[in-house]
């Protein structure tokens, strides 16, 4: 046989030519069917300057997510699921995989509906974010196989400060052990299944892990160690001296106790399915709300309010010093107040944690949260119960106003995660009382107007709603990206009024096909000459460039 490389002749030998002519035919066999998958890495998360970015094959993506209900999971619920994703423009779905489903019997594990779901995502183009319903799921323990709930001896509850054992797990060893089995076998049978084509982006470890009704476990074993010392690694965490948990944390020790545990057992599910297959991990969050029914008190009560022992908004800096293997906490936003939002954002926008919105209610007074959040670096964001199965927590309606704002973003998704994560994306999100907004790009400045009519020299009018958004990406020196809804947004030089000394080049009605912007047609005129005008009803993007003289 005679091989040629590089325009170069090798006479080699019967035998070995036969091997060499197998090999090659066989990486040629797993090339052609793989593809680019092959020589690509596997999703992660990176961060650079503060900023962070899901990886996908490469290079940055943003999730588009979907979030089906609880009990949906499951084979005969994909075709509606199907629908409702391409329906709200979206380009992930996450879906729960539940333990009791998975482990029937203690060590004999059934795939079909992992397989099945994954299997109809690559058929559907969307991608999967897989959701560990374990020993945690809304705080208390109802995914966990029947095997585990009629066995308390071997698997123990947590028991009530008056000596009731409850409907939740404790951190014990056992307990810890078996979720970690099973996760691992997850993990590995993900592996084997979508190694190369890369279809699962993350797997959420358990679902708002904490304790509901209780705020940590009494039982002999823990209360012993309650009265005992704080372990050096909580102490360094939580910047404090020596002392027993009642002493140093005072009237947060019995929660802080709860998420000391919480946390370790987290992080080893965590870092034990990493071991198996490493693909960013994240946990999810029920966070603390503003008790609106009991005004005389502070702060909400962990164990009622919310599960005991989360990572709530006082307490992420701890989670992210005692759970390493859990690469991001990410709220579930579920509160329809701006302030109160923002100061969500602002807790889990942190330089060692990425920004993603796993749930959002699906109601369209949430949608505009959709850009705040992406202008304050979100990586993900995904309404809760898009598929038309199942209860949800505000009320039955659609996902009409996210489907508005993914439909503007979904043909540029890439772009504008590559974009956000190089900082040079900035979105303005109508409130009450507040419908213009000024978007520094240093010598280019962009004035976004909500609402209309719009008229010379007056106030804009905002919209009844507040639903007005706008997002501005910088392409280039003097070049931008422009999308929006009921919201007008006119460039001009600082510190001057729009217009002076300034001119637009061109600005084109366009979409990205593969990366490629595509023009349709060219603004002017009435188009453009009051700022370019987004009407929520009828989704463009606008590729603007800006001259002076």
């Amino acid at each position: 046989m005679i091989l040629t490389i590089k325009q170069k002749q090798l006479q080699l030998p019967g035998s070995l030519a036969g091997l060499v002519a197998h090999f090659l035919a066989l990486a040629f066999v797993v090339s052609a069917g793989c593809g680019v998958a092959m020589s690509a890495e596997a999703p992660k998360f990176v961060e650079k300057d503060g900023r962070w970015a899901l990886l996908v094959d490469g290079e940055p993506f943003l999730i588009l997510g979907g979030q089906v209900h609880n009990s949906s999971g499951w084979p005969s619920e994909l075709p509606a699921i199907w629908k409702s994703l391409s329906d709200l423009h979206a380009n992930t779905v996450e879906v729960p995989v539940y333990w009791e489903q998975i482990e029937p019997q203690e060590g004999k594990f059934n795939w079909d509906n992992v397989e099945a779901l994954v299997k109809g995502a690559r058929e559907h183009n969307v991608h999967v974010v897989l959701l560990w319903f374990g020993t945690w799921k809304n705080g208390n323990m109802h995914y966990v196989p029947q095997w585990v709930k009629t066995d308390p001896r071997r698997f123990p509850r947590v028991i009530r400060g008056d000596g009731e054992p409850i409907d939740v797990l404790s951190t014990s060893r056992a307990n810890l052990d078996a979720d970690k089995a099973a996760f691992v076998a997850l993990m590995r049978h993900l592996k084997a299944l979508d190694a190369t084509e890369h279809s699962v982006l993350m797997v959420q470890v358990e679902n708002e892990s904490g304790i509901i009704g209780s705020p940590r476990d009494f039982s002999p074993k823990s209360e012993k160690e309650f009265a005992g010392q704080v372990p050096a690694d909580m102490l360094a965490a939580a910047h404090k001296q020596p002392g027993t948990w009642r002493d140093v944390f005072r009237g947060d020790a019995d929660e802080l106790f709860q998420l000391y545990h919480q946390a370790k057992y987290l992080n080893e599910i965590a870092g034990a399915g990493k071991s198996e297959f490493d693909i960013p991990l994240y946990m999810n969050v029920w966070l603390s709300y503003p008790p609106a029914e009991l005004p005389e008190r502070r702060l909400p009560m962990p164990g009622i309010q919310y599960p005991s022992g989360g990572a709530v908004q006082r307490w992420v800096g701890l989670w992210r010093s005692l759970a390493p293997n859990i690469e991001a906490i990410a709220p579930d936003m579920y509160g329809d107040d701006a302030g109160f939002v923002r100061e969500v954002l602002a807790a889990y926008h942190r330089p060692d944690n990425p920004l993603l919105i796993p749930e959002i209610a699906k109601t369209d007074s949430f949608a505009r949260y959709d850009f705040l959040a992406l202008g304050q670096g979100a990586i993900g964001i995904a309404p809760f119960g898009v598929d038309p199965r199942g209860w949800n927590i505000l009320g039955d309606s659609t996902a009409a106003g996210h489907a508005r704002m993914f439909a503007l973003l979904a043909s540029m998704s890439r772009e504008v995660a590559k974009l956000n994560f190089e900082g040079k994306l900035k979105t303005s999100m109508e409130e009450v009382g507040r419908v213009q907004e000024e978007l520094d790009f240093g010598e280019w400045q962009a004035t976004v107007s909500h609402g209309y009519p719009q008229y010379d020299g007056r106030r804009p009018p905002g919209n009844k709603d507040a639903e007005g958004v706008a997002l501005v990406a910088q392409l280039g020196l003097d070049e931008f990206l422009v999308t929006g809804g009921d919201a007008s947004v006119i460039f001009h030089l600082a510190g001057r009024l729009p217009g002076m000394r300034m001119q637009i080049l061109f600005a084109e009605e366009g979409t990205y096909e593969n990366g490629t912007w595509k023009p349709v047609r060219l603004w002017n005129g009435d188009e453009t000459d009051r700022g370019l005008q987004f009407h929520a009803q009828d989704p463009v993007v606008i590729r603007i460039r800006l001259g002076k003289f």
